[in-house]
């Protein structure tokens, strides 16, 4: 029998609906409240936190059996959000084994069925963890109780209500394709999914999930854990940050093999990749969270998988989000260098030759963003990490397009000088720590500024109409020929041209009375009298004949072409008609 010593660290990666209780799951696990400093309550970076076996056996009490091996937990909390893919694409593929985190009370949305997908491109085995089972009707919490304990103790209703959406959950799951059940139903877990139901608020089924994800990460993983303890260290940087005293710090995931003071590291940066060797190894004590903890354990060395922030010369410019390779051996540099380069020009981003400057703080960040900005088809000119500088402003200002003429920053500052620049120019500058609002914000801008500049066009356009002579109601035959309409179709203004049904222009509209008094426009559905400058009564038009607003034709191509979407139900049915009309003698009128 192997010993425990000869299995890693599980990484396990939290998943799921911004508001679903991920970052609330692990505060009950660790006992802090990190929830409530993140921005927009939605955990806006990657950070990892370690669970002792020690600690797991505290919690499960009870219903812990078997001999377990693995040393712990550690827990990479992944953000929240679905903008967040390629950073959740990166944690599923660092990830052993994930958690779903789902509202039992309101099923899948759209940011746990995207988890599924990621989760499934990877291969990663996961749990469902049913949260907030304590908002069911009825149900009385029992803290910190392992599942079936509290289950037991519920009213017949509160059980049966639990198991309706523990079942629809199940249902959801068996439409993503993934066979599964409640976990203690589950014979076989290679091919079903553990579904659990959980509180992250009580603490209730918590021994259930962290004794499932141990045991199955043993039971299924245990070739993947084998650690390679003397092999060279291999990480992922998280954040890059001043610490004082410090200096600039690294905080990273180490993965596999081993990290130690004095060792050589290759990691990413904004230029080529920088060779340093680790000044100091800090690592947080069992159950803080790497991001938020203040007060680190000095170490000689660390084994995968751990948390671990490294003190070394020339991280300045250091990414996160970039990889991290220990170099055993000098001539392995120059290789090493070329294999973080290229990992890092995978991160390719695409520019187009128009769009929005954007600024983030992280390669994963900036990931994401661009993700999200070409999932709302919007096009980026340049994208880089940094506080938005005045350059960017002055690269904002050059496009011609004014729902372009923007700078996009996440989780970034901007420079004062770039401030006074935005204030002389017409470029908009969107600045905030939450993706999604972002691009809520750069969207509800457009669409008023679109509204405001399509209102203002439209009022210089001649809109589509159309109207009938009313029968018994010609008040004078010609010079001009005055009649009772009505107009069945778009708006109808003094000063335009009017066609016959056959395209013959027979005048123009020059005046318009409604009960006696001159009006601007007649709607659809409104009768007036229309002086019409040009025909006669009996001759060019006839009482019951239907005349046509002529519109121009190069208003009638940006009607159809860029307008279409502004112009309401009838009058859209007017301009097909009218165009009908037109290109019954030129097929390619106004295309």
């Amino acid at each position: 029998m192997k010993s425990r010593k000869e299995l890693r660290t599980p990484i396990v990666c939290v998943m799921g609906h911004v508001d679903h209780g991920k970052t609330s799951l692990l505060d009950k696990i660790r006992g802090t409240s990190l929830a409530e400093l993140e921005a927009g309550a939605i955990t806006q970076h990657i950070g990892a936190t370690e669970v002792p076996l020690s600690y797991i056996k505290k919690i499960c009490g009870p219903i812990k059996e078997g001999d377990f091996k693995v040393p712990g937990l550690l827990f990479i909390d992944t953000p929240g959000h679905h903008a967040f893919t390629t950073l959740r694409s990166r944690g599923g593929a660092l990830a052993d084994i994930a958690v779903v985190v789902v509202d039992v009370n309101e099923g899948f949305l759209p940011q746990t069925i995207e988890a599924l997908k990621i989760l499934r491109q990877f291969k990663t085995p996961f749990v469902l963890a049913a949260n907030k089972i304590d908002r069911i009707h009825g149900w009385y919490p029992h803290k910190n109780e392992p599942f079936m304990d509290t289950y037991k103790r519920q009213s017949e209703r509160a059980t049966q209500m639990l198991d309706v959406v523990i079942y629809r959950l199940i249902e959801q799951l068996h439409k993503e394709g993934f066979s599964s059940d409640r976990y203690d139903r589950i014979r076989d877990f290679r091919t079903n999914v553990g579904v659990i139901p959980i509180s992250a608020k009580t603490g209730e089924g918590l021994p259930d999930l962290l004794t499932l994800l141990i045991g199955l990460a043993q039971r299924f993983l245990e070739n993947d854990l084998q650690l390679r303890r003397h092999d060279a260290g291999v990480g992922t940087v998280l954040e890059v940050k001043e610490e004082k005293g410090l200096g600039t710090t690294l905080d990273a995931i180490l993965y596999d093999g081993e990290l130690k003071i004095g060792d050589t590291i290759i990691i990413g940066s904004k230029e080529k990749p920088i060779v340093t060797r680790v000044r100091a190894l800090l690592r947080p004590r069992p159950l803080s969270e790497i991001r938020s903890e203040e007060r680190f354990l000095r170490v000689t060395n660390v084994t995968a998988a751990s948390g671990i922030k490294i003190t070394a010369p020339d991280l300045e410019k250091a990414l996160a989000g970039s990889p991290l390779y220990v170099a055993k051996d000098e001539k392995d540099i120059p290789r090493i260098m070329n294999e973080v380069q290229s990992e890092l020009d995978r991160v390719t981003i695409q520019t187009d030759e128009v769009g929005v400057i954007l600024k983030a703080d992280t390669i994963g960040s900036l990931e994401a963003m661009i993700n999200e900005l070409r999932n709302n088809k919007i096009p980026i000119h340049k994208a880089k990490i940094g506080n938005i500088s005045k350059r960017d402003i002055i690269g904002a200002a050059t496009t011609n397009d004014p729902y372009l003429a923007v700078v996009i920053g996440f989780c970034v500052g901007i420079l004062s000088d770039a401030k006074e620049e935005a204030s002389k120019t017409n470029v908009r500058v969107f600045q905030n720590n939450v993706i999604y609002q972002l691009i809520e914000d750069y969207n509800e801008w457009v669409k008023h500024e679109r509204s405001i500049y399509e209102k203002e066009r439209l009022e210089t356009i001649v809109t589509p109409g159309r109207f009938r002579l009313l029968p018994d109601c010609t008040f004078r035959q010609s010079k001009p020929a005055v009649v009772g309409v009505k107009v069945v179709g778009g708006v109808v203004k003094p000063g335009v041209d009017v066609i016959r049904e056959d395209g013959i222009r027979v005048g123009v509209v020059k005046g318009i009375q409604e009960h006696g008094e001159n009006t601007g426009e007649v709607n659809i559905g409104k009768e007036a009298a229309f002086s019409i400058e040009g025909p006669t009564v009996g001759r060019q038009i006839n009482e019951g004949d239907m005349l046509y607003v002529d519109i121009p034709e190069k208003h009638a191509k940006i009607l159809e072409q860029e307008l279409c979407d502004t112009l309401s139900e009838d009058e859209a049915e007017t301009l097909r008609a009218f165009l009908d009309i037109k290109r019954k003698k030129d097929l390619l009128w106004a295309k």
